[in-house]
């Protein structure tokens, strides 16, 4: 078995209800992560009850997209 690499240290804070804040290496400020649209209606959420952020899966997306 070969050495770990890399161990991304990465704290995610519950807000509260899907909103999120992550702390990810290198970055300063935190970003937020959230629900808008479709992704609200899924999971039975007003989505004018939260701000429009980008979700979780946004991010798995753009990242796999990368």
């Amino acid at each position: 078995m070969s050495e770990v690499a890399y161990r991304s240290v990465v704290k995610i804070e519950r807000v509260r209800g899907p909103m999120r804040k992550a702390w990810l290496p290198t970055q300063d400020a935190h970003i937020t992560f959230g629900v808008h649209s479709e992704i609200a209606e899924h999971y039975g959420v007003d989505p004018d009850d939260f701000p429009p952020d980008a979700t979780t899966i946004d991010y798995l997306v753009a990242a796999a997209g990368g």
